[in-house]
């Protein structure tokens, strides 16, 4: 069983939804850069306010911040249970920064899932989803509708639809994602550590893939 875990595609792939389930069917801790910003930021540490600065021009965070948050959780949480980062490494610097601090720890990378939907695939799951406004639990009016229309099964809050979760910025975003990820493919097919899956899936389908990947 492979506990060292990578998801990576672009915005909308299912890449979070599919980490999260694989964190609750075996028990390994699961993050993203997003959460790691959000936590930084509300406790106002000095990474916070520095990624803030970034964040708040709609800039991208640099490189050196970005990993020295990831060096923070992981000096928090260890890797002793594993770990699943979803959306990180998201640029070849970051890839490889991250692969020498496992380096030291002696935690090599298990595995990167790449998933990858088509541009149109993506479009209907960025305009079909919906947010809780609490605990940020993802959600899709077709593919992965709540329970009770409109509320969280979680958290019974709100759901809400992002403001840039719009076709025109869908493109946009996937251009930068593009631009940002050049060379990470081949980076990790080199070491023999990435697994592709069709983002086209269906929720139960794409999930019997991650398993096949990891056990």
């Amino acid at each position: 069983m492979k506990r060292r875990i990578v998801f990576l595609g672009p915005p909308a792939s299912g890449k979070g939804t599919e980490a999260k389930k694989l964190s609750e069917k075996f028990s390994i801790p699961h993050i993203s850069t997003g959460e790691i910003f959000r936590e930084a930021m509300e406790a106002d540490t000095e990474l916070g306010r520095l990624a803030r600065l970034f964040i708040d021009k709609g800039e991208l965070v640099p490189d050196d911040v970005v990993l020295a948050l990831v060096d923070g959780w992981i000096g928090a949480n260890g890797t002793g249970k594993g770990f699943i980062f979803d959306g990180f490494p998201r640029t070849l610097r970051q890839a490889e920064l991250f692969d020498e601090k496992l380096a030291k720890l002696q935690k090599p990378l298990d595995v990167v899932i790449w998933l990858e939907p088509t541009v149109e695939m993506i479009i209907y799951r960025i305009e079909g989803r919906r947010v809780c406004s609490e605990c940020r639990t993802n959600y899709h009016l077709t593919r992965l509708p709540s329970k009770v229309v409109g509320k969280c099964d979680r958290c019974d809050a709100p759901l809400k639809q992002r403001p840039d979760d719009t076709k025109e910025m869908v493109l946009k975003r996937l251009k930068v994602y593009q631009e940002q990820t050049k060379g990470l493919f081949d980076y990790y097919q080199r070491q023999d550590k990435l697994r592709k899956i069709d983002g086209d899936l269906g929720p139960q389908e794409m999930f019997e893939e991650v398993l096949k990947a990891v056990v």
